[in-house]
């Protein structure tokens, strides 16, 4: 009988050891640069990481990132002058642009189509404009120096807080022990990527009998006219605390967002306020293809280059030298 579980666990140990093996040789596992907050309170990437983002359950996507010395995956470092014109293009994962290869960024489109404006790229996963606001504002010197300032902002999921506060309790966690080994551990990463470990996560944080709802059930809560009102109303507050409380320079900063999920009311409050918005609704809504991944709520290659077009037209109907 010992004998038989001493082989069980070798056969188990081997097979394992296997798996671990094929997802390394096909690179099946995602690479998240390491996170750190700053002496400014801006939480960031690790400079100098490299490596590979994936997405898809199967290698589907497989990008290529560069962190560079400011903390942002990009092809540029970030060398502001009097001189030119140089444009900071701030946003979540959208901008951060870890679903394409960083030299061939949105930033990268952008600068292809204005004659090589340089474009900055302050992307990072998670961002809302809390994050965004206190980014400028931290970073003011380097800003003052930056000729325009675009902001990407969705409206649903950005205006959630009105002040920034640094998650340094979140940075701790990511950086444990028991996340080091996961990501050392090509195939525990990937399970996790996959949902696999899902069961196992939930019964560390002790919810393992709590029956986690379906997508169906999230989808059928409907929310009232009241309450959508309500909501508009405190993202909007939200809005003006921030502008409060970090400034808002409405000669050189714009909005990117899509005007499709952003309510009337935002709107009108930026039109009133002079508060310039670059609007990408239009060329999304006429496209004839697919402007997102097919596995994933993010940008395509067909979305980055409608994003770009966009941006780039504003640019150049809007520079001043």
């Amino acid at each position: 009988m010992k004998k038989f579980i001493l082989k069980s666990l070798l056969y188990v140990f081997l097979i394992l050891l296997a798996l671990e093996g094929l997802v390394r040789v096909l690179h099946l596992y995602t690479e998240d640069p390491p996170r750190y907050i700053d002496e400014y309170g801006v939480e960031k990437r690790v400079p100098g990481s490299t490596g590979y983002s994936v997405t898809g359950n199967r290698n589907q996507n497989l990008s290529k990132f560069r962190i560079n010395k400011d903390g942002f995956n990009s092809k540029n470092e970030f060398n502001p002058t009097e001189k030119g014109y140089e444009v900071a293009l701030i946003g979540d994962s959208f901008i951060e642009g870890f679903h394409q290869d960083y030299h061939i960024s949105t930033g990268e489109k952008i600068e292809e189509r204005t004659n090589h404006i340089r474009v900055y790229e302050y992307g990072y996963a998670g961002y809302d404009l809390a994050n965004q606001m206190h980014l400028i504002n931290a970073y003011k010197d380097q800003f003052s120096l930056i000729d325009k300032i675009i902001i990407y902002l969705n409206y649903e999921s950005d205006l959630s807080r009105g002040e920034y506060r640094p998650n340094h309790d979140r940075i701790r966690m990511l950086n444990s022990t028991i996340f080091k080994i996961r990501d050392n551990i090509k195939l525990l990463a990937y399970g996790s990527k996959i949902g696999v470990l899902e069961s196992f996560k939930r019964l560390a944080q002790g919810k393992a009998f709590n029956e986690p709802k379906k997508g169906y059930q999230e989808n059928d809560v409907k929310l009232s006219q009241e309450e959508i009102n309500n909501q508009d109303r405190n993202r909007l507050d939200n809005f003006k605390n921030l502008i409060s409380l970090y400034g808002f320079d409405k000669n050189k900063t714009a909005i990117l967002l899509d005007s499709r999920k952003t309510s009337e009311n935002f709107l009108k409050y930026c039109k009133n306020e002079s508060i310039e918005v670059i609007d990408f609704a239009p060329a999304f809504k006429a496209s004839t293809k697919s402007t997102t991944l097919i596995y994933d709520h993010h940008w395509n290659e067909h979305g980055r280059n409608l994003i770009a077009d966009t941006v780039a037209n504003y640019l150049k109907n809007n520079r001043a030298d």
